[in-house]
């Protein structure tokens, strides 16, 4: 699965609801701003009502974008808080309410996160000074008043370290919700990538399936044509060349063809059956065909006038469908391009050989030698079954004419098929 960097955008409902956000501040300040006036919330040296009228607007209106820019944001409602408190402005509660969201969304939608860190540090560091600075200035005047030193253990200093502690809960849980929400949305953005990215991988599964089934559909239909028709056309042109001379041999021949063309019908029947059952993999489709039909493939070719040898060396073993259906089907294209290509006069000689570590199927034809070797769609069939069988095979022109096709099969393969 491929990385990629995380950009948080505001999609156009996230925009709608920052405008109603801020609308419904900029109301309940104006409420809180006219009780607050009314409660006297810093006495005589209290500043004007229109004062904090003039703030409500000016840290509600900027939360409408603090989406869209959530640095300039919290910095500037930072400072709008800061004059506030320092010109005893008579609104606290909106104002607070107002930088805690600042701060959240600074540390939620900033893209740049070593400049969110900074931007909320910064804030909350200096948020911290000034409040100690006035904290110690307000505790001095207190001592004067009282006539004492001010002290560690003296009332205000512990109203002091009261409003230290809801500060610090304050400014921390505007950094740690804010900081949760972004990794949220990160891990959110990373399932959403990796279920596209399986989305992509499953279909491109599926495609090289579709792919993988046409060419295994493509290769039955080449063995099954290439081989019967060839059988039929042989027979028929040598039925055509003696039908005068000899009408015995002639119809022999038609009945050759008569024969082919049942075998025909029945192998297209069976493929057919196979592709019409879901989920059956041409490969492992039930086949009537082994290592010993490979004799009848023989006969037919020596019927079809190749004369073909059979011979069976060692003592036979059981081998898995698979492995029986792709060794007859590449003597098969072997047979069928030997009475293709090896011209008039030549033979062939089948052998199934089982040996100790393999089982080993030999086709050799003599016939026309074979200049240039131009690989078709028989001999990459060839090639994809020995392989399909765990085996190895080998396609060889020979040099006093003809042509040899030797696959092999590890029996350790055939034993695991099997299993």
């Amino acid at each position: 699965m491929s990385e990629h960097a995380f950009t948080r955008t505001p999609t156009e409902r996230d925009l709608r609801q920052d405008l109603l956000l801020a609308g419904v501040l900029l109301v309940s300040g104006i409420i809180s701003a006219g009780l607050s006036t009314v409660a006297g919330v810093y006495g005589k040296q209290q500043a004007p009502m229109w004062w904090a009228l003039v703030a409500v607007l000016a840290v509600s209106a900027p939360l409408a974008v603090r989406r869209r820019r959530p640095a300039v944001v919290a910095i500037f409602i930072a400072l709008v808080m800061f004059t506030s408190i320092t010109l005893h402005v008579p609104e606290i509660y909106v104002t607070n309410v107002a930088l805690f969201i600042g701060l959240y969304t600074a540390g939620a939608w900033m893209n740049d996160r070593r400049r969110a860190m900074l931007v909320r540090v910064g804030i909350i560091a200096a948020m911290f000074i000034w409040l100690i600075i006035v904290m110690y200035g307000d505790a001095l005047k207190e001592a004067d008043k009282a006539d004492m030193a001010a002290g560690l253990l003296s009332p205000h200093v512990a109203i002091m370290m009261i409003q230290l502690l809801l500060n610090a809960l304050y400014f921390g849980g505007a950094y740690y919700f804010g900081e949760r929400s972004w990794q949220a949305a990160a891990q959110r953005d990373a399932l959403e990538q990796r279920t596209r990215e399986l989305e992509a991988a499953r279909e491109v599964t599926a495609a090289q399936a579709v792919a993988l089934d046409r060419v295994r559909i493509a290769r039955e239909l080449h063995d099954v044509v290439a081989h019967h028709v060839s059988v039929m056309g042989v027979q028929a042109g040598a039925a055509r060349l003696v039908v005068e001379q000899d009408p015995a041999q002639a119809g022999r021949m038609l009945a050759g063809i008569e024969d082919a063309s049942r075998d025909a019908i029945r192998d297209f029947r069976q493929l057919l059956e196979t592709l019409r059952s879901p989920g059956d993999d041409l490969d492992d489709a039930p086949s009537t065909f082994e290592l010993a039909d490979i004799a009848q493939l023989a006969q037919a070719s020596r019927d079809a006038g190749l004369p073909t040898e059979y011979t069976v060396i060692g003592e036979p073993v059981p081998v898995p469908s698979t492995v029986g259906v792709n060794l007859y089907r590449i003597a098969q294209e072997a047979l069928t391009n030997a009475r293709r290509h090896a011209g008039m006069g030549a033979t062939a000689d089948v052998r199934v050989r089982y040996a100790p570590a393999a089982v080993e199927l030999e086709v050799v034809n003599t016939g026309r030698a074979v200049g240039v070797l131009r690989p078709g769609l028989g001999q990459l069939g060839m090639r994809e079954r020995a392989l399909a069988s765990g085996g190895t095979i080998e396609l060889d022109p020979r040099p006093q004419g003809g042509f040899r096709v030797r696959a092999s099969v590890p029996l350790k393969t055939v034993a695991e098929v099997s299993r």
